[in-house]
């Protein structure tokens, strides 16, 4: 974000002549080149920073905070889900430790940086359990879940044990790759993966989508076996059902789909009682009159 905003500004500009006004020019640029809801997260980042500044510099810097500046409009979509078969399709072009972790993200509903993370003694053989660590939480404390362990993942993690190649490290993922831009990282824990998953969905010539996407999944096909919220809550590890539930609906709307399904279905029964006719020249009853209008209704 900074590199962004430094092409935009003179690098050597005090701090202190920075304006509302060139943050909002900045702003309104990224929301035109790339979207209103980035525009908004550099905001965010920028509102933050300057924040940190306020109260951690030396000397501080100054109030106002010159990045609060108008939000940009956003278009919101529903958050990209792939395919079940599009994840197998991946899933099977990957090998050895790669298929393990896509597994580990699927059955666990993880963050990337929960499983990049996760050390062999996170890892309960014993009691069939995985505890993954977040600071996704309020303040940014690191804090730990137990997740139940599949029988698949369990034992797709116990071969991977004993077939890594690198045995000293505690790490349950790390590169053990050695060739181009990876050589540098050989034997350390992974950080992003960036190319790994399009590459993975070029090959497989499926829509990109990446780790998170995996999470998404992994919520949907709870929902569609019919998992109550607590329990899809207990998986992803919200703090708040309410959480879960703006997660679950921004998914897409097959809830709100099966609803008017189910109407339609309903209002297609009550259509085929329809009032008895009179017949030529009577009066209908105020008893019919009422019928009449509860079906028409």
């Amino acid at each position: 974000m900074f590199k962004r905003l430094l092409r935009d500004l003179d690098p050597n500009l005090p701090v202190s002549e920075l304006t509302p006004g060139q943050i909002q020019a900045y702003i309104t640029k990224q929301k035109l080149e790339r979207s209103g809801y980035a525009a908004n997260k550099d905001r965010q980042n920028l509102v933050a920073a300057w924040n940190w500044g306020i109260e951690y510099m030396n000397p501080n810097l100054s109030r106002p905070n010159p990045c609060q500046v108008k939000k940009m409009p956003e278009i919101r979509c529903p958050r990209y889900m792939p395919p079940e078969e599009d994840f197998w399709k991946v899933y099977n072009l990957a090998s050895d430790q790669d298929r393990v972790m896509l597994l580990a993200f699927l059955h666990l509903a993880a963050r990337r940086g929960e499983i990049f993370r996760l050390t062999w003694d996170d890892v309960d053989f014993r009691n069939n359990q995985i505890r993954l660590w977040t600071r996704k939480r309020h303040g940014g404390d690191l804090e730990f879940d137990w997740l139940p362990m599949t029988k698949m993942l369990k034992e797709a993690l116990s071969w991977w044990q004993e077939n890594r190649p690198i045995k000293d490290d505690p790490h349950v993922f790390l590169c053990v790759e050695k060739k181009n831009f990876c050589q540098g990282r050989y034997g350390k824990p992974f950080k992003y993966r960036q190319h790994f998953m399009g590459n993975l969905c070029e090959r497989a010539q499926v829509k990109p989508f990446g780790f998170h996407s995996i999470r998404h999944l992994t919520a949907s096909t709870l929902y569609k076996l019919g998992c109550v919220v607590a329990d899809i809550q207990s998986v992803l590890r919200h703090a708040s059902a309410t959480t879960t539930a703006k997660y679950i609906q921004s998914l897409g709307l097959e809830g709100v789909r099966s609803a008017l399904e189910a109407l339609f279905q309903q209002k297609g029964r009550v259509l085929m009682f329809k009032p008895r006719e009179t017949t030529g020249g009577d009066n209908p009853s105020e008893k019919e009159k009422a019928v009449s209008r509860a079906v028409n209704s």
